[in-house]
């Protein structure tokens, strides 16, 4: 295209090939009066600097800026006539044709058609307060066109435009690409173009006339996409009302576009061509009938009917393997007991508590600087016996208690622990920890059939679970209480002994083999420890399931104590005795020279031999066979046992375990199958959820509140700069709450995290389950209710965008930032057993949050070495979107400055003021997305490899 063409006008010889309307070498000249049909021989406006169509008028049956739009067929053929004659034939049209031109003056283009409108906008009267008037030349087909090149312009598919201010033409743009839709609805129509492209006619009042209201650098910016819509006419004048629409304009003007008002359309055309393309509403000449979808939301529903596919294709799996697994039977479950236990050479060591740096003490491997907790401890309890382990505190009791029951220790263990009897089945061991761990709002009779349901085999049906439980609730004489609550230290429940027989009624259910106990009797009364001694010693000698019992005792009476069967007794780390019970152990200290007096509690006469043994006893009870000792026999090892032990330091195990090394290696298998596990773990959380409703409606209750008083506080918020920065402001305010709201999501799993710890140690169900249950039980009543309570009365209140469209976008994201804020507090609960850690960092988040949101701060202002942190900041895509949507609705800000007033799109305020885009609603969706995966498969990992019993 030459240089000194303007309209974009095509280089012809010496001169130019103009756009309809115009005319002179340059193109430059807009027509005045005459008809379109005249092309380069038109009268041409004149003017200097710039032709000036002010005086022009036109003839009869042609109206807008330049005269271009038909209004008449008589126009049309008389203008044909002046130039072709009566009989000069028509483009396009074969012999035969009904040549007869007619003025089509809808919106619709079937060649060429010209449309002329004033520009009606108050931010642009105000700087430009003359009249302003558009005109775009429209061409569908060329070939179509009466005269190609005079009454049509450019290839099809192609759009010119040009502004005129007072009669002043100012500037002209082109675009390509171009195809046309109809609204056979509501009768409007429009046009979709690419490839825009403007030039500003420097010197103009719009372009540098008024330096002040230069707009040349913004008008020959344009490009991109180009949009002219349109309603349907009025039938009173037959005009319409249109937008001009570009990005650039409209953020200046609103995401209308720029308004036009008043638009004529015309189109000589010839009656046969109108007939053959009266059916056809795009250039191709198809219909599709209506819009399509976007990639965009195809890809979306895709996703979604995926997942829902795969949700469904995993439930029937789920069903067919819990139907398949209730058909195999009952099995083994009725052969319990029978299982002797042996051990060997027990050690445990540990790192010794010296001062030195934790990089010292985890590099440390040998053995003489570690602490022996367990040094060669031998012993075994054959079916029908219980054994008691006596030994002052350190002594190693429940260490010797937790290695026998398989448990995960952070120190190093060496030895051997066989069951003789179990055959190649694995053997059914159950431990009873030291202190109780029980649902607290549950029944007595609902906690252990939770535990019959969940570790008896899927094939007992369920009438013979309940049958278990009543019969274990009647061996351990707690039926009179089985539907009370079990209660905790805030609510009172059942006493301390039935709590207590309660634990042990709970591994009881799923009839072991073998029972260990850690001190059962700790911090019960006589009387209760007497019934829980009788509970054990009826287990044990049980004449169709005689089972190996064995349980340390702290300081038994002697009642208590004569009811052991087995007796061993530790002293830092070794076994001064293992044997018979009763009077035996008297007599084989008495022959050692340790004198035993009559009538003396024999239990109190063991601890105080083991409290301060003579270091002959060590070498007369087994010997140091590996040379583990290391420091004098009478240093405590209480310090280690409790402290160093405890510290979650990972040395590498060397177990020589001949039976029980390859069952432990195997890991948990679950009784239930996945189904059952989620069906009993969805079915506790729901009966706890529904008695204790403090937290449920303490959170209704406070969304609320906080929606009337945000609600209030941002009361029909107006439409100017201010009251835009207040809806931002609404919108962050929600945000807020969420993140800091999720904080009780975290103390929840805190809270529920020792109880997760013991059932999973039994292999009551898998993690995956109870994070699922967990998960559903506490976002859908704790997070999204609330969530959608808030943001509902407040998005009323407030007068935010008044469609059901927005309000479900604004919704939407508001659940997505909810799920990514409980699943990341999930992350953090799961993280640290410390929760006073996990509530400190989920706290000073969510500030970082609020400060990389993009209200306190503008973004682009932060410095760079810190910006980059603004994309690791989930709110800050929360708030993006919601304000993408909110200024979506075509939201616009009418206000004053300094007296002059201002009508722009909110668009161009937000991008200003906060430096959002406009066009990331669907990226931050997504991106949200990725957090909620991200923070899922975080929690999953988390609870998997690191939440699990480490003793």
């Amino acid at each position: 295209m030459s240089s000194s063409c303007e309209n974009y006008g095509t280089p012809n010889g010496t001169a130019c090939a103009c756009p309809p309307g115009f005319g002179g070498s340059t193109c430059s000249q807009p027509g005045c009066g005459g008809t379109l049909f005249q092309g380069s021989s038109r009268a041409l406006a004149s003017g200097t600097p710039f032709a000036n169509l002010t005086s022009c008028a036109c003839e009869d049956g042609w109206t807008g800026t330049g005269c271009n739009v038909c209004q008449t067929a008589q126009a049309c053929q008389t203008g044909f006539a002046s130039v072709q004659g009566t009989s000069g034939d028509l483009s396009g049209l074969s012999s035969g044709k009904n040549n007869t031109l007619v003025c089509s003056t809808t919106l619709r283009v079937y060649a060429a058609g010209q449309m002329s409108c004033s520009v009606q906008n108050p931010t642009l009267q105000v700087i430009y307060p003359g009249p302003s008037t558009l005109t775009i030349s429209r061409t569908l087909n060329s070939s179509f066109t009466p005269l190609p090149n005079v009454t049509g312009f450019g290839p099809s598919g192609s759009v010119y435009a040009q502004l005129f201010y007072r009669g002043v033409e100012q500037f002209y743009c082109t675009a390509d690409s171009c195809e046309q839709d109809l609204d056979t609805d509501d009768g409007g129509s429009s046009w979709n173009c690419q490839n825009l492209a403007c030039t500003c006619r420097s010197g103009t009042n719009f372009c540098g006339a008024v330096r002040a209201a230069d707009l040349s650098m913004i008008i020959n910016g344009l490009n991109g996409r180009l949009g002219i819509s349109c309603g349907a006419p009025s039938p009173d004048n037959n005009t319409a009302a249109c937008a001009f629409s570009q990005d650039v304009i409209d953020q200046v003007f609103g995401s209308a576009g720029l308004s036009l008002s008043g638009c004529t359309f015309g189109e000589c055309i010839a009656q046969s061509t109108l007939n053959t393309l009266s059916g056809n509403f795009t250039m191709d000449g198809t219909d599709d009938g209506g819009s399509s979808l976007s990639g965009g939301v195809i890809a979306g529903l895709a996703v979604v009917g995926g997942l829902l596919g795969l949700a469904v294709l995993l439930l029937l799996l789920g069903m067919a393997g819990q139907r398949r697994a209730r058909k195999q039977g009952v099995g083994a479950l009725d052969r319990s007991g029978g299982v002797a236990i042996a051990w060997s050479d027990v050690s445990y060591l540990v790192p010794q508590v010296d001062g030195a740096s934790w990089l010292h003490r985890r590099a440390t491997k040998d053995t003489e600087t570690q602490k022996a907790v367990l040094d060669n401890v031998s012993g075994h309890v054959t079916p029908g016996e219980v054994m008691a382990i006596l030994g002052p505190s350190g002594a190693g009791k429940t260490t010797l208690i937790e290695i026998l029951a398989q448990k995960h220790k952070s120190g190093r263990v060496t030895g051997g622990v066989s069951f003789p009897g179990t055959g190649s089945r694995k053997p059914r061991v159950g431990f009873v920890p030291q202190q109780d761990v029980l649902p607290p709002m549950l029944t007595v009779r609902e906690a252990l059939l939770f535990a019959a349901r969940l570790r008896l085999p899927e094939g007992v049906t369920d009438a013979e679970k309940n049958a278990r439980v009543d019969d274990i609730m009647e061996r351990l004489g707690i039926s009179h209480v089985r539907d009370v609550r079990i209660g905790d230290g805030e609510k009172r429940g059942i006493s301390g002994g039935e709590m207590r027989r309660v634990t042990i009624g709970l591994e009881l259910v799923s009839k072991p083999d073998v029972l260990l106990l850690d001190e059962p009797t700790s911090g019960l009364d006589s009387v209760s420890a007497k019934k829980v001694a009788n509970v054990l010693h009826a287990l044990a000698h049980d004449p169709d399931n005689p089972t190996a019992v064995i349980a340390s005792i702290h300081q038994p009476s002697s009642h208590l104590y004569h009811s052991f069967d087995q007796i061993l007794v530790l002293a830092h780390g070794r076994a001064l005795y293992s044997g018979p019970g009763g009077f035996a152990p008297a007599e084989h200290f008495t022959a050692q020279g340790i004198p035993y007096s009559q009538g003396y509690n024999v239990a109190d006469y063991l601890l105080e031999i083991a409290s301060e043994p003579p270091v002959g006893l060590f070498d007369l009870s087994s010997g140091s066979k590996t040379g583990l000792h290391s420091g004098p026999p009478g240093s405590s090892t209480d310090e280690v046992e409790k402290g160093a032990a405890g510290s979650g330091i990972d040395l590498e195990n060397k177990e020589v375990v001949p039976e029980g090394k390859k069952s432990w290696l195997q890991g948990s298998h679950y009784q239930a199958t996945f189904l059952t596990q989620l069906e009993v773990l969805s079915g506790r959380e729901w009966k706890i959820l529904r008695r204790d409703k403090t937290l449920f409606f303490a959170h209704i209750a406070i969304a609320c509140v906080l929606g009337v008083f945000c609600g209030g506080l941002y009361f029909h918020t107006g439409i100017t700069i201010a009251g835009f920065q207040s809806r931002v402001g609404c919108l962050f305010f929600l945000g807020a709450l969420i993140a800091f709201s999720a904080l009780s999501a975290l103390y929840n799993v805190v809270e529920i995290r020792p109880l997760f710890l013991r059932e999973r140690s039994a292999s009551y169900y898998s993690p995956t389950a109870w994070l699922l249950s967990r998960f559903a039980f506490d976002v859908l009543p704790l997070r999204i209710i609330p969530t959608i309570i808030v943001a509902t009365i407040t998005y009323w209140m407030a007068g935010l965008a008044q469609d059901a469209a927005h309000y479900f976008k604004f919704l939407f994201i508001l659940v997505l930032y909810t799920l990514a804020m409980t699943l990341f507090n999930f992350l953090l609960a799961c993280l640290f057993r410390n929760g006073g850690i996990a509530i400190l960092l989920s706290a000073l988040t969510a500030l970082y949050q609020m400060t990389y949101a993009g209200f306190f701060v503008h973004l682009d202002d932060i410095p760079p070495v810190l910006r980059w942190l603004q994309w690791l900041c989930p709110l800050k895509y929360t708030l993006e979107a919601l304000s993408v949507n909110e200024v979506g609705s075509g939201l616009m800000i009418v206000d004053t400055l300094e007296g002059v007033p201002v009508n722009v799109s909110a668009a161009l305020i937000m991008q200003t003021l906060f430096g959002f885009g406009k066009n990331n609603y669907y990226r931050d969706v997504l991106v949200l997305f990725a957090y909620i995966a991200g923070f899922a498969v975080g929690v999953v990992f988390v609870v998997w490899l690191k939440v699990r019993e480490r003793r």
